[in-house]
């Protein structure tokens, strides 16, 4: 299980889920340019010091991405799929690809992807926080695979 963030926009989004991989011991792929500094100072003050447990890889390109990725199915989390990702299989080699806060991924970006899958929100609303989402879905895919770290 990966998480991937294509072309993060908000630091502190991308710091939260840096924190949440390395406590769930789940590696990071970050897919750039993103809207930011990776090494800014809002970056490190949302993942305080689990940066350093964190397993990052950057990837200067999503072409780059495409080309080094590991075997595995890419499930885009996206308020358009029509698959809750309750309802959803995961498998432990997924890779759960998060778009920009602002915009998504575009359409050959998504024209990749294995499967879709959203959070199931109240009718009205947008949507959650790229980081909120990823946690839930995660933490679903997790549950599936059992996966989860064991308590020390």
């Amino acid at each position: 299980m990966r998480l991937v963030l294509y072309q993060p926009d908000i630091p502190q989004n991308a710091g939260a889920l840096l924190r949440l991989g390395a406590c769930l011991g789940v590696p990071l792929d970050l897919v750039e340019p993103a809207g930011f500094l990776i090494d800014d100072r809002r970056l490190a003050r949302s993942a305080m010091d689990y940066a350093a447990a964190a397993d990052l890889t950057r990837h200067a390109s999503w072409a780059r991405y495409l080309a080094g990725r590991a075997p595995g199915r890419l499930v885009l989390l996206t308020t358009r799929a029509e698959t809750r990702h309750l309802d959803f299989v995961f498998r432990a080699d997924d890779a759960l690809l998060l778009g920009q806060e602002s915009s998504g991924v575009p359409p050959q970006v998504r024209a990749v992807c294995d499967a879709e899958v959203r959070v199931p929100i109240r009718p009205g609303l947008r949507s959650l926080n790229v980081a909120l989402a990823a946690a839930l879905v995660l933490g679903e895919a997790l549950r599936q695979t059992k996966s989860f770290p064991e308590a020390a």
